[in-house]
């Protein structure tokens, strides 16, 4: 189990706990984390599950495969720490992790 906190485009934070193994996408799902939308459930087939990894969590976390840069390309006000979270496993070396909510779902 890993804790991950997610802050909203408000600054609200909440952290909640996910199973290794789970994608960052299914945490919020099972947590109802507001801002994590998911229509696709998952499959990196549109860009609602949009996230902001903070620095401090960016090389851990690592960067898009081809494929999520595609998608990254539909999503709203996309940073160089865009990733979405379907495409992020939760990891025991995750623990801690902090990634941030858009304004909006792309």
């Amino acid at each position: 189990m890993a804790k991950i906190t997610f802050i909203d485009a408000q600054g609200t934070a909440r952290t909640v706990e996910g199973e290794t193994g789970a994608t960052v996408m299914e945490v919020a799902i099972r947590n109802g984390v507001p801002g994590v939308e998911a229509e696709c459930g998952g499959a990196c087939a549109c860009a609602t599950c949009h996230v902001y990894v903070d620095d401090a969590w960016a090389e851990a976390v690592g960067g898009p495969e081809p494929m999520e840069e595609d998608m990254l390309d539909f999503a709203y006000d996309v940073r160089p720490t865009s990733r979405l979270s379907c495409q992020i496993r939760v990891r025991d070396d995750l623990d801690g992790l902090v990634v941030r909510t858009p304004e909006r779902q792309g």
